[in-house]
């Protein structure tokens, strides 16, 4: 459920602007979903929401990040929440996070532009990263270990 609920809300935060908690509380339940202040403020931190400078809007986290130091920062960031393990086979990466976090997550990835990445499948709580070989998948994996509290 709770799954199904974090899927919603990016969605919705995605396709309109949405200023507040009470506001997307709303939208949820014309979805069919109810829930509490504290669960819309739970989701929006576990999925790394944050507001729009513009309008102050939710939005998912990276997505003004257009210059290669914001998106490393927004990397960082997602990494020290989100990660829960890290693992190499080869040049193929996975990526463990918490339920609803791995999307997030893989925007990170790709937004960042790493020069070790080809590119990135997220799931609900999985993400599969393509490295550009086994070299740059092991630096990858320790970025992404020195980005995290592991």
């Amino acid at each position: 459920m709770k799954a199904r609920r974090q899927a919603v809300i990016l969605d919705l935060v995605d396709k309109e602007p949405l200023q507040s908690q009470e506001l997307l509380r709303r939208r949820l339940h014309q979805h069919g979903f109810e829930a509490t202040q504290a669960t819309i403020s739970r989701d929006i931190k576990q999925l790394g929401l944050v507001k729009r400078s513009g309008d102050g809007a939710y939005q998912r986290p990276g997505v003004e990040a257009a210059d290669p130091e914001t998106a490393l920062a927004a990397l960082e960031r997602a990494a020290a929440e989100f990660l829960r393990r890290v693992e190499r086979m080869q040049q193929l990466v996975v990526i463990r996070t918490g339920v609803g976090q791995a999307q997030a997550m893989a925007i990170a990835l790709d937004r960042s532009q790493l020069p070790e990445v080809v590119g990135t499948i997220a799931g609900d709580d999985t993400i599969l990263v393509i490295a550009r070989g086994a070299r740059a998948a092991a630096a990858l994996v320790k970025r992404l270990k020195d980005y995290s509290a592991e």
